[in-house]
């Protein structure tokens, strides 16, 4: 008599995206030149030249992030050199099945006299998707660094404007170890309910969070604050440390906004992934 074996028993596990990308710089000359590098999976990294420091681009060769995937980013800015990281596109935090997470870590550190841009373009948020990402980065007393993350929930072009599911981002600042900046963020379940609150986010579909530690923060304040519409808003934590948050009703309204902003704190050395 033939047995017969519970299907689940029978499926293998899904195959998952696993991805690591280390990079560090080193000064040779005037030029920001690579020290380290590591990349494995399906997490990549290219560098096209750059008019100021070096840059690099991240690229998931996965097309996304998925319950169950995992991503892990190290990267270092040497002393007195200059790295600026950012994505070819933007990312996709896809659909999960059920009980499974995608989790994405990044690791930066910026050295004494150098300057560090985190710059990645959005990441777009699925129906369904489930997301846990976390970055850290610990500065020198010398040193200046960017750090942007910019969000869309849904995809509104193609009728998708009810977004359930899970999303987390956790960003830490330090400087030599010792606490400068924490911000998080959690939306679970009906994300699109709860984005349409008016103490959360008043309807918008899209934000951003932006840190900037750098020796001229304070100077940077107002002209950031002529160019932030209503929905926005930035402070100055100490004398050079600013944050801003941002939200909009779109990915397109957001970078209506964030590009002027990103061109005045780069002094117009956007990478050039985010024009095209």
């Amino acid at each position: 008599m033939t047995a017969h074996l519970p299907l689940t028993t029978l499926l293998p596990a899904q195959p998952r995206a696993i991805g690591s990308v280390r990079v560090s710089t080193k000064a040779q000359g005037t030029r920001s030149v690579i020290d380290g590098l590591y990349q494995k999976g399906a997490a990549k990294i290219v560098f096209p030249r750059a008019d100021i420091g070096m840059t690099g681009v991240l690229l998931n060769t996965s097309g996304g992030v998925t319950g169950g995937d995992r991503f892990d980013y190290r990267a270092e800015a040497g002393p007195g050199t200059h790295l600026t990281l950012t994505t070819q596109a933007c990312e996709r935090a896809y659909r999960a099945q059920p009980g499974e997470v995608g989790r994405v870590s990044t690791t930066l550190s910026v050295a004494e006299g150098a300057t560090l841009w985190w710059l990645p373009q959005e990441t777009l948020i699925f129906d369904g998707c489930a997301l846990t990402r976390s970055l850290t980065c610990d500065v020198a007393d010398t040193a200046r660094a960017l750090i942007v993350e910019p969000m869309c929930l849904g995809r509104i072009a193609m009728g998708e404007r009810e977004v359930t599911g899970h999303m987390s981002d956790r960003i830490t600042l330090t400087r030599n170890g010792a606490p400068l900046v924490q911000d998080a963020w959690a939306l679970s379940g009906d994300m699109t309910a709860q984005m349409g609150r008016a103490a959360i986010g008043g309807g918008a579909t899209s934000m951003v969070s932006l840190t900037l530690v750098d020796p001229d923060a304070e100077a940077h304040l107002a002209p950031i604050r002529a160019l932030l519409p209503d929905a926005g808003g930035a402070s100055l934590l100490a004398q050079d440390v600013l944050v801003l948050r941002l939200l909009a009703p779109s990915g397109y309204g957001l970078r209506q906004h964030l590009l002027p902003i990103l061109d005045h704190l780069t002094n117009s050395h956007l990478p050039l992934c985010w024009r095209l």
